[in-house]
């Protein structure tokens, strides 16, 4: 019975250590480092969340406006980078550099958003 229970207890252990691996996403599998993009267009949302913040960039090509939706960091990389809440918001003219997603969606892993008097905030990741 304490053979047992030791197992459990041991196998336990080396199941809810693996947890947090497979909870995190890796970036080079969602996005692609070999295809960027640069968009230019206006800022319509912005979550300040965790595990990742993310913007929402509507670019209007002719007349038919594309929402772009760019992950930046989490909220204490971004905060480390001098970023706020109120960095970017909701209306701001934005250039936003990013990996583009692999799925083929509008959106991407942001390396830089320039803001509209030229200054740039990085995305807050390790490879800026």
């Amino acid at each position: 019975m304490r053979k047992t229970l030791s197992l459990f207890v041991v196998a336990l252990a080396l199941v809810c250590s693996a947890a947090p691996v497979v909870a995190h996403h890796s970036v080079s599998g969602e996005y692609d480092p070999n295809k960027k993009v640069t968009i230019k267009g206006t800022v319509s949302k912005v979550e300040w969340t965790n595990p990742h913040a993310r913007i929402y960039v509507d670019v209007n090509e002719g007349g038919k406006v594309t929402t772009w939706n760019f992950e930046l960091a989490a909220r204490s990389a971004l905060t480390r980078q001098g970023w706020t809440g109120t960095s970017v918001k909701v209306g701001d003219t934005v250039t936003v550099e990013a990996d583009a997603a692999r799925s083929g969606i509008p959106g991407g892993h942001t390396r830089t958003v320039m803001l509209a008097d030229g200054s740039k905030v990085f995305s807050g990741g390790g490879d800026n």
